[in-house]
C-alpha cells in the first residue's frame, strides 16, 4: 500500500514538473496558458489517469459477477474534456487574424503528458516535452533564417488616412516601392472629408515595425497612420 502511495505521488511530482516546462515557455511569451493552468491540467490528467487504470484493478468483480473495464476509460475522456479549455483561447481579432491556436494546442499537450506519466510511460512523456520545446522554440526561428521566402516574412496592417483620394494610387505605389508586398486593400469614404485606407501586406520579419511606420507616415500625401505587426 505504502510503495502504491509513494508510486502515484512520484507520477504527480513528475506530471507537475514536465506541466511547469509546458507552461513556463507559454508564461514567457504573455500567453493565457500559464503556469498554474498547466500545472493544473497535467496533475489532474495525470490523476485521473490513475484513478481510471487502479479502478480497473480494484473493482474487477461486484457481488461475484466478474466486470471487465477499460484501464483507460476515464482517461479518454479528458482529451475531449481539455478541447473545450483550448477553444476558449481561440480569438480572432478585429483584422480577422486567428490568434491562440498554439497555446489551445499546448492546453491539449499538457494533458496529454499528464495522461501519459499517469499510464506510467516517463520517458515517452519527458521526450515529447523536450519536441514539444524544440518544436515551439527552436524550429520556427532556425526556419525563419533559412527556410523557405515566405517564412520569412511577417504580416502587417496598415491603416492610413489619405485627404485627397487621388493620391490612393500614389501611395500604394509609394510603399510598394519600399519592399513591402500588399496583399488587400479596403478603402472607406470618411465623414470628416478624407479617406481610410487598410493595408494587408507582407515584409521581412527582419523590418522594424517602427521603420514601417516612419517610412509611411512621412509621406506627402498621408495625413495619419497606424500599423499592427
Amino acid at each position: 500500500m505504502e510503495l502504491l502511495v509513494v508510486n502515484i505521488l512520484f507520477k504527480l511530482c513528475i506530471s507537475a514538473v514536465l506541466g511547469l516546462i509546458i507552461g513556463l515557455e507559454r508564461e514567457l511569451k504573455r500567453k493565457p496558458l500559464g503556469l498554474k493552468t498547466s500545472l493544473v491540467i497535467s496533475i489532474i490528467s495525470c490523476l485521473l489517469t490513475i484513478v481510471s487504470i487502479q479502478s480497473a484493478y480494484l473493482f474487477p468483480h461486484s457481488n461475484g459477477v466478474p466486470i471487465q473495464m477499460d484501464p483507460l476509460r476515464l482517461a479518454a475522456q479528458i482529451v475531449s474534456g481539455i478541447g473545450f479549455l483550448g477553444a476558449g483561447v481561440i480569438l480572432k481579432k478585429g483584422n480577422d487574424n486567428i490568434t491562440g491556436l498554439t497555446t489551445a494546442a499546448m492546453i491539449w499537450g499538457a494533458g496529454g503528458i499528464g495522461i501519459a506519466v499517469g499510464a506510467g510511460f516517463y520517458f515517452e512523456a519527458a521526450a515529447g516535452v523536450i519536441l514539444l520545446m524544440i518544436s515551439v522554440e527552436i524550429i520556427p526561428s532556425i526556419l525563419s533564417k533559412i527556410g523557405p521566402k515566405q517564412l520569412r516574412k511577417k504580416d502587417i496592417q496598415l491603416r492610413i488616412t489619405v485627404k485627397d483620394k487621388l493620391s490612393i494610387d500614389k501611395v500604394i505605389a509609394q510603399i510598394e516601392d519600399n519592399k513591402i508586398t500588399i496583399e488587400g486593400v479596403r478603402i472607406k469614404d470618411l465623414q470628416n472629408d478624407g479617406f481610410l485606407v487598410v493595408l494587408k501586406a507582407v515584409t521581412s520579419y527582419r523590418r522594424p515595425t517602427t521603420e514601417i511606420f516612419h517610412l509611411v507616415s512621412n509621406l506627402n500625401e498621408v495625413v495619419g497612420t497606424e500599423i499592427e505587426s
